[in-house]
Order: structure tokens, then C-alpha cells, then sequence
């Protein structure tokens, strides 16, 4: 079985209750579904930076906040462990252009040879190797 792995915009969507991505997800086995400790970091980064904004409701910043550690709790976050560093080097030493969070993404997917879960075609098929699917369509 696949392992498809959540890029941060698919899990925006998912949050959301897009259409495509509910019906999408439907059919697959919950274990074949993760995201990385790197979508973690750059939801959970958004919403801290709400907080700190001034003029912000902060009883919804703060209800925003505790969702999304909920959200998280509720799936598999893949770590990135050694072999995706492994994978990131390898990415870093090739000088592929892509913003580094998104490379950090790929090389967690390409050490679990899973699918990538994403809109952002156009950076990540810079990535050799990577698969990549849309399901907002």
C-alpha cells in the first residue's frame, strides 16, 4: 500500500473540509495517511505568529491554536529522523531550488518512498524522484 503524506496547503484543505480532499481521503486506510513534523511546524508557527498580533480576537487565535494541536493528534506525523537528513543533503548537494521547508518535506517523503499530497506542483517536481499527486481537484 501507499503511504501519502500531507503537504501543508492539502492539509489546510483537509482542515477546511474541502470537497475533493474528504472524498479522496474516504478511501484510503488511515495508516496509509501522515503528515511531517514539518507541516506541523509551519501550521503551528502560523498561529503562534497570530497571537502575537496586535488587535487579534485572542479567544479565536487561541481556540485556532488549540484545533490544530488537536488536528495533529488525531495523525501520523512523520519525524525527521536521519534518513530524511540523509535525503535533504543528498537535495541541498543536487542545488535544488525550492524554498527549504518544502525540501525538508520532500526529503521526509522520499525517505519513506510515499507520495507527496500536494498543490505546489510546480516546486516539487523539481525534486528527482518525488511523486506527487493533487487531490483538490
Amino acid at each position: 500500500m501507499n503511504l501519502y503524506v500531507f503537504d501543508t496547503d492539502h492539509v489546510t484543505l483537509h482542515q477546511h473540509n474541502h470537497p475533493q480532499v474528504i472524498a479522496k481521503l474516504q478511501t484510503c486506510a488511515p495508516e496509509n495517511v501522515a503528515v511531517t513534523v514539518v507541516t506541523l511546524q509551519e501550521q503551528m508557527r502560523g498561529r503562534l505568529a497570530q497571537i502575537e498580533r496586535r488587535g487579534v480576537n485572542l479567544t479565536l487565535a487561541y481556540d485556532q491554536l488549540r484545533a490544530t494541536a488537536e488536528y495533529f493528534c488525531g495523525l501520523t506525523v512523520l519525524p525527521f529522523d536521519a534518513e530524511a537528513q540523509l535525503q535533504f543533503q543528498r537535495l541541498r548537494e543536487r542545488k535544488i531550488r525550492i524554498g527549504t521547508l518544502d525540501l525538508r518535506i520532500a526529503a521526509i517523503v522520499l525517505s519513506r518512498n510515499a507520495i507527496l499530497i500536494t498543490r505546489n506542483q510546480r516546486d516539487f517536481e523539481r525534486v528527482p524522484g518525488l511523486s506527487t499527486e493533487d487531490w483538490s481537484q
